[in-house]
């Protein structure tokens, strides 16, 4: 299986997918690759507009993405797709749709097939067991939590390690921690802005320079960098 799981598009002050556009090159390969994209995640902007902002990007780097929401047949899409790309947004309505679709059975079968898949932010979400460990608003019933199950751990995309100034709630390491009382037996990585999960066959890895955070019930939480194993969570 081949996974690029990608915390965030764009770091500030930088074009949209600026910063992993290289590390996608490098995940594709040289050959001309023209990937599925899944632009459900959009809820206040059009599928046709995301396609032409990741295509501007993936064009640079050789590649190319056609959005799902252009074929008759969501499901006959991504049984011939070359990649699979998942873009971030709202994690509640991409589930929402890909339910809808009937679309994550397939992908899973696909990725299984070593069929190349990439998601940022909420795409990411959904390669993991559930949906559970996003950041976004609950804008639509989903029609279920789980997703597609490409990893037995969850990731929270854009982890923080503290609030904002002048912000009273709870912290995003405090929600995982009320994920893990009810989900005693999951890892939660807390996938840090910059950072991405590169999975080939069975070889985890991070990349970037930051570290990243690992939660587990009943174990102190502890942060890991690039140049760790990671093979645990698998």
């Amino acid at each position: 299986m081949k996974l690029l799981l990608i915390s965030n598009s764009t770091m500030p002050g930088e074009l949209y997918l600026d910063y992993p556009k290289h590390e996608i090159k490098k995940f594709l390969g040289e050959i001309p690759v023209t990937a599925v994209f899944i632009p459900y995640a959009a809820v206040t902007f059009s599928f046709d507009a995301y396609c032409e902002k990741v295509e501007e990007r993936f064009s640079e780097i050789g590649h190319h993405v056609v959005g799902i929401h252009t074929f008759p047949d969501p499901v006959k899409a991504i049984y011939n797709a070359e990649a699979i790309v998942v873009g971030g947004g709202n994690t509640w309505q991409l589930a929402r749709m890909m339910h809808d679709n009937k679309i994550m059975n397939p992908i899973r079968e696909r990725a299984f097939n070593n069929v190349p898949y990439i998601g940022w932010s909420a795409g990411a979400n959904v390669a993991c067991p559930t949906l559970r460990t996003t950041n976004d608003m609950p804008i639509i019933d989903p029609l279920g939590f789980d997703c597609i199950g490409l990893v037995p751990f969850q990731v929270n995309p854009h982890y923080l390690d503290a609030n904002p100034a002048g912000h009273g709630g709870e912290t995003r390491e405090q929600r995982i921690e009320e994920f893990l009382e009810i989900n005693p037996n999951i890892y939660v990585t807390g996938l840090r802005e910059g950072t991405m999960f590169k999975l080939d066959n069975k070889n985890l890895t991070l990349i970037g320079e930051r570290s990243c955070r690992i939660f587990k019930k009943g174990k102190t939480p502890v942060e890991l960098s690039a140049k760790d194993d990671f093979s645990f969570l698998l």
